[in-house]
């Protein structure tokens, strides 16, 4: 990297958030455009961080029996007209292709925008009797959905996602394993990406194309706006009876199966982004830091250089043996470059070390989440330097909390509720009319992210936001990436 880009500023999140948000992400070294439309370049760094997502949720899911597997990328039309709404859900994002090998095809080929259809043509040829019960399908895998308007990580034509796809023999193991998929991003959201979630539920107008519910996680970005972190679908029979997903039961009668799917995508890096950063860059959760440290060694001379680089690398040995990940830059810059980008790219802990602090067998560390700077001495490092990593995942979702907390607001009326809605979640009554939910979003843009599996306000009753009529529900309302 030149210094001439190492010494480029970030926007000020309060001048222009989006143009902030595209800085990071060039700054960090996470991704850049591609020249297909829509497209982007996922560079290492930023894809580091998807690995270190993928290895995590990969292990929660294999936990609960799911196995791995990969279907085809091309889906024959006709499968995707076979779920009526399935297909009118997705029919504005498909890209079909209709010539391969210089000739028409015979029937043209959807480019998967999900893959319910092509695994449940397979799903109905592996289920036969209620011993190949549960059937428990993740696949790791890109898929292409047709965006009028695109964002590097938050909405692209092309990204890559996990997509999990079960079969059960009834309807409330079905239901329980969608609730367990719920709790798993639920958790990895908070315990990994250190960032506080809703739980909820999906009102009918915003659920997924042929389900019957739409669990989902909503998260509050930087901006008060929200992003729906994960989602897990409860499919009933819906697509099992469109593709003869079925199975003989224990006294032989013929059942069709009870399905779920769920998934989550590359654009949990951007609601990492948006989450935790500033204005000096990208801040990373501990554990979803390609580097959790990174190891300036200072010196003025080549000698001193030499010797501090040395007990540099004792040190990065010593932490590496413990499982924390680090980085030595010995480059050849000037140690303020070292520091900017570092900041920028988010490293939890930045270690200096000079003669100095060789002599005296400490370093100085400085925490990217608060900028503290403290000596600890060579002896205690690594147990320092984990409960510091420890420190800065706590802080950064108590800092994530009470932001939300500071910007959820509950209204009453529809005046109110106008007035207050940029920036913040709307917690308001809804009556659970689809006109009314319709109504507000092309008056104000907002949505209803979800209904929460668990109150986020202790009282009830209440009126709707729109109408006036008694409520049927408590609502989070915002407007959404």
């Amino acid at each position: 990297m030149s210094d001439k880009k190492e010494q480029k500023a970030i926007t000020a999140r309060a001048k222009d958030y989006s143009e902030w948000y595209q800085d990071v992400v060039d700054q960090a070294e996470l991704a850049e455009h591609s020249p297909v439309r829509g497209c982007m370049v996922i560079k290492p760094y930023g894809y580091a961080i998807w690995e270190l997502m993928q290895k995590d949720l990969d292990a929660r899911f294999k936990a609960k029996g799911v196995q791995n597997a990969y279907f085809p990328l091309f889906i024959p039309e006709n499968f995707l007209k076979r779920e009526a709404q399935h297909v009118e859900g997705f029919a504005p994002e498909v890209a079909v292709v209709t010539h391969a090998g210089g000739q028409k095809l015979d029937e043209p080929l959807v480019v998967r925008p999900t893959s319910e259809t092509i695994m449940y043509d397979v799903f109905s040829r592996w289920v036969q009797s209620y011993r190949d019960l549960p059937l428990l399908i993740n696949q790791w895998a890109n898929i292409v959905r047709w965006e009028m308007r695109t964002r590097l990580f938050l909405r692209t034509t092309e990204f890559l996602w996990q997509e999990g796809h079960t079969v059960h023999a009834s309807e409330e193991e079905a239901e329980d394993f969608t609730k367990q998929i719920l709790d798993v991003y639920r958790d990895f959201a908070e315990s990994v990406m250190a960032t506080p979630v809703i739980p909820g539920v999906k009102s009918e107008s915003e659920k997924f194309a042929g389900a019957v519910r739409t669990y989902c996680i909503e998260a509050m970005m930087g901006d008060g706006k929200a992003l729906q972190a994960g989602t897990s679908h409860m499919l009933g029979q819906n697509f099992a009876k469109a593709f003869g997903v079925k199975f003989q039961d224990e006294t032989g009668t013929e059942q069709y199966g009870w399905q779920t799917s769920w998934g989550v995508s590359t654009r949990l890096i951007g609601g990492l982004i948006m989450a935790h950063g500033d204005d000096k860059g990208l801040v990373l959760p501990p554990k979803l830091a390609p580097y959790q440290v990174v190891i300036i060694p200072i010196g003025t001379t080549p000698e001193e250089l030499e010797a501090v680089q040395s007990k540099a690398q004792g040190l990065a040995d010593g932490l590496i043996a413990e499982g924390v990940r680090v980085k030595i830059d010995t480059r050849d810059l000037r140690p303020g470059p070292k520091f900017f980008e570092w900041e920028k790219k988010g490293v939890p802990v930045r270690l200096e070390i000079g003669p100095k602090d060789m002599a005296n067998g400490t370093v100085v560390a400085v925490r990217r989440d608060t900028a503290e700077k403290q000596n600890l001495s060579e002896a205690d490092l690594i147990d320092a330097i984990k409960d510091m990593l420890e420190q800065i995942h706590v802080n950064l979702y108590d800092k994530a909390l009470a932001f939300r907390q500071a910007h959820t607001v509950k209204v009453a009326d529809y005046d109110s509720f106008k007035a207050q809605l940029e920036g913040n979640f709307i917690l308001a009554g809804w009556c659970g009319s689809a006109d009314c939910e319709a109504t507000v979003k092309a008056e104000t843009k907002a949505t209803i992210r979800c209904l929460p599996l668990d109150p986020l306000d202790q009282s009830s009753g209440g009126k709707c936001i729109y109408c006036g009529q008694e409520a049927t529900d408590q609502v989070v309302f915002a407007k959404a990436y």
